[in-house]
């Protein structure tokens, strides 16, 4: 044998960068059916209706949590919204979610003017309004 150079035993090296392996399928699938079939034979435990409860008594306790914490008090912000778009009317100050504040020069069904200054008229979607202003916040300014 030559120092430097190196041998290699067993099989020859892998042709085109493709790595052979040996493999036995019969003998991994033995193998998985031995450690698998086990688990699958095994009887279930018989259901009571206490471990039933258990198991639910989480989900029995989020409903309603998830409607006292979530549900009603959005329900309760959009009715409030509601309210407060219908009683909108002419000379009111309103503020929209772009921050823009003015008085209201006109009424639509989706739509209303806003005077924003002196002859200058914005069209809002009713969507827009976040809140009715105090009455003289705007001269105050």
């Amino acid at each position: 044998m030559q120092t430097g150079s190196v041998r290699r035993l067993g099989r020859p090296p892998p042709t085109c960068g493709i790595i052979a392996r040996s493999f036995s399928a019969p003998l991994e699938f033995f193998v998985l059916d031995f450690l698998i079939s086990p688990a699958f034979a095994q009887q279930a435990g018989a259901t009571s209706p206490q471990g039933l409860l258990s198991a639910f008594w989480p989900l029995l306790v989020m409903i309603p949590l998830f409607y006292f914490l979530l549900i009603r008090p959005q329900s309760k912000r959009a009715k409030e919204t509601r309210d407060m778009l219908a009683k909108i009317a002419k000379g009111d100050e309103v503020a929209t979610s772009g921050g823009i504040a003015g008085k209201v020069v006109g009424l639509g069904e989706t739509y209303m003017t806003v005077e924003i200054a002196d002859n200058v008229h914005v069209k809002v979607q009713k969507s827009a309004i976040t809140g009715v202003l105090p009455k003289g916040t705007l001269k105050s300014q």
